[in-house]
C-alpha cells in the first residue's frame, strides 16, 4: 500500500511536466506554424517578383532594400521620434474620447432625459466621417498635435458610445429590480449591477477603438502634420522612395498588431470569468 502511495506521489511532478509539455507542443505544432504559413507565402511571392523582374522595382523593392531603408531611417531620419509622435497622439486622443464616451453613455442609459437630450445630436454627428471634419478643426486649432488629438477622439468617442449604452439597454431588467428592492443608491447601482453587467461591451468597443484610433492617426497626420509615420507614407509616396513607404506600413502594421493584442490581454485580464467559445 505505501509502495504504491509513494508511486503516485512520485508520479505528480511527471503529470504537471507531460502536461505542459503537451501545451507547448501544441502551441508550437499547430498556433505558431498556422499563424506564420500566409506571412511566407507573401514573403515568398515577393522575393521571387522582385528577384525575377516582375515588377518594376520602382513599385516594388527587394526584401534587403527595405531592411536597409529600415536601418537608414532608424540612423539619419529620428524614425523612433516619428514612431513615438504617433503612439503619444494616439495614447491622447484614445483616452479623452473613451472616457468622455463611457461616462456619457452612463449618464444617457440611466437618465431618460439625458438619453433624449443627447441622442439626436450624437446620432446626426455620427454619420459625418472622420475625415471631413478635418479640413475644420485644422482650421481651429492649426496642424499641430491638438488638431489630431481631437480628430482622434473623436473617431473613438461614437463605437465606444453606441456599444456602452447598449449594453446598459441589454441588462436584465430583473437585476434592476433586485437592486430597487434591495433599495441601492444610484451610485451603488452604476458599481454593482450596471458596470459589471456593460463590462463585456465596454471591453469589445475599446479594443475595437484602439485599432481605429492607429488607423486615423495616419491619415491626419498624412493630411495635416510634419512629423509621425503618416507623415512619412505621404512623404515617401510623393518622392518615390517605395521602400521607406514598405517600412512605414510594416511599422503601422506590427504596432497596431501590438496595440490590438495588449488590448485583447486587458480584456481577457478583466473578464477571466466570461468563458467563450475558442473554436
Amino acid at each position: 500500500m505505501s509502495k504504491s502511495l509513494s508511486l503516485n506521489v512520485a508520479s505528480v511532478p511527471n503529470y504537471r511536466f507531460s502536461a505542459i509539455s503537451r501545451r507547448v507542443r501544441l502551441f508550437f505544432s499547430k498556433r505558431l506554424y498556422i499563424g506564420i504559413f500566409l506571412p511566407l507565402i507573401i514573403f515568398t511571392v515577393w522575393q521571387s517578383a522582385s528577384t525575377y523582374a516582375w515588377v518594376d522595382p520602382i513599385f516594388l523593392p527587394k526584401p534587403i532594400s527595405v531592411v536597409k531603408a529600415f536601418i537608414y531611417m532608424l540612423r539619419e531620419q529620428r524614425l523612433l521620434g516619428d514612431i513615438w509622435a504617433s503612439v503619444s497622439i494616439v495614447g491622447q486622443g484614445f483616452i479623452y474620447g473613451s472616457v468622455v464616451a463611457i461616462l456619457l453613455s452612463i449618464a444617457a442609459g440611466l437618465s431618460r432625459t439625458v438619453d433624449l437630450f443627447v441622442g439626436s445630436t450624437i446620432n446626426t454627428l455620427r454619420h459625418i466621417p472622420t475625415v471631413a471634419w478635418l479640413p475644420l478643426i485644422v482650421v481651429w486649432l492649426g496642424l499641430g498635435a491638438p488638431a489630431k488629438v481631437l480628430i482622434i477622439a473623436k473617431a473613438v468617442f461614437f463605437p465606444i458610445f453606441l456599444n456602452t449604452l447598449q449594453g446598459i439597454r441589454n441588462i436584465d431588467k430583473n437585476y434592476i429590480e433586485l437592486a430597487n428592492v434591495l433599495k441601492l443608491s444610484k451610485r451603488q447601482l452604476v458599481a454593482k449591477v450596471i458596470f459589471p453587467s456593460i463590462l463585456p461591451s465596454i471591453a469589445v468597443s475599446l479594443r475595437y477603438s484602439a485599432g481605429l484610433a492607429w488607423a486615423i492617426v495616419v491619415v491626419a497626420e498624412g493630411l495635416s502634420g510634419l512629423e509621425g509615420l503618416g507623415f512619412l507614407i505621404f512623404r515617401s509616396q510623393q518622392l518615390l522612395m517605395t521602400d521607406q513607404l514598405l517600412v512605414c506600413m510594416a511599422l503601422i502594421g506590427v504596432i497596431g498588431f501590438a496595440i490590438d493584442r495588449a488590448m485583447y490581454s486587458v480584456q481577457q485580464r478583466f473578464l477571466r470569468w466570461k468563458v467563450g467559445f475558442d473554436g
